[in-house]
C-alpha cells in the first residue's frame, strides 16, 4: 500500500494582467485588488498559512509591485513567469524537482480552503500527476468543462458542457508531470514541457494521469470582472 501523501506546498498563479478588471488593473496587479479588508491574494495567503508549510506565487504583470508586497507577506518563493504560459513554472523552476503534491490556486478564487478534502481525494485517486477539483457551473462565470469516467478525465473543453467544470483549484506533482511529459531538451538546453495547462492536461489524459476529485464541498466563486468584484464586495459588507 502506498503511503498517504500530505499537501505541504501551495502555489498561487498571479501573473495575469486582469484586463477584465480594468480600470483598477491599470494601476494594480489583479492579485492586489482590494477585497474583504485585504487584497484578493492576501485573503488566500491568510488561508494558506493555516494549512500548508510553503507558499509560492507566480508573478508577471506589475511584478515589481506585487513581488514587494509578497516579500512583505513572507511567501517562500516568487516565480517570474512573464511572457510564458500558466504552466511554464512546472518544468522551468526549482519546483520541477518537487516530488510531492502541490496545491495550485488561481488568484481570483474566492472560497474557503478545505485541505482535508483535497488531501483525502488526492490519496483516494492514487496520487496522480494531476487532480482537477471541480465545481458545479455558475451562471456568468466561464470555465473548462470536465468529462470523466469514475474520476478518470477523458476531456477538458470550454465548449462542450457537462455537469462540472474546473474551479481553478488543482493538486499536482511537478516532478511526476515533468517525468511523464518532457520530450528531450529545447534548443536553449531547458526541458521541453508544454507551457499551458490545457496542453499539459491533454498530455496526461492518454496516460491516465489526469483525474478529477468529487465536487468541491465549499462555497466557491471566481472574480473575473470588475463588476463581479464590486458585487461580491457589496454582498460581504451586507452579510
Amino acid at each position: 500500500m502506498k503511503p498517504e501523501q500530505t499537501i505541504r506546498h501551495a502555489l498561487i498563479m498571479a501573473a495575469g494582467r486582469g484586463n477584465r478588471m480594468r480600470p483598477l488593473s491599470d494601476f494594480l496587479p489583479k492579485a492586489m485588488l482590494p477585497y474583504k479588508g485585504d487584497t484578493l491574494i492576501g485573503n488566500s495567503l491568510t488561508m494558506l498559512s493555516q494549512c500548508v508549510s510553503f507558499v509560492h506565487v507566480t508573478v508577471g504583470y506589475k511584478r515589481a509591485m506585487l513581488s514587494q508586497y509578497l516579500m512583505e507577506r513572507g511567501v517562500d518563493s516568487i516565480l517570474n513567469t512573464e511572457g510564458h504560459g500558466n504552466g511554464w513554472w512546472i518544468g522551468h523552476t526549482l519546483l520541477q524537482y518537487l516530488n510531492e503534491p502541490v496545491l495550485v490556486l488561481t488568484t481570483d478564487n474566492v472560497t474557503e480552503l478545505d485541505i482535508e478534502f483535497l488531501t483525502c481525494e488526492y490519496n483516494r485517486l492514487g496520487d496522480p500527476a494531476c487532480m482537477l477539483v471541480p465545481v458545479v457551473p455558475i451562471p456568468m462565470i466561464e470555465g473548462d468543462y470536465i468529462t470523466h469516467e469514475n474520476g478518470l478525465v477523458r476531456r477538458v473543453h470550454r465548449e462542450l458542457p457537462t455537469e462540472i467544470y474546473c474551479s481553478g483549484i488543482q493538486v499536482l506533482n511537478p516532478a511526476k508531470v515533468c517525468s511523464l511529459l518532457q520530450n528531450g531538451s529545447a534548443p536553449d538546453g531547458e526541458a521541453s514541457l508544454p507551457e499551458n495547462f490545457n496542453t499539459i492536461w491533454d498530455g496526461l489524459i492518454p496516460l491516465e494521469q489526469l483525474k478529477v476529485s468529487k465536487i468541491y464541498p465549499k462555497a466557491w466563486f471566481s472574480i473575473d470582472t470588475f463588476e463581479q468584484l464590486v458585487t461580491l464586495t457589496h454582498e460581504n459588507r451586507n452579510a
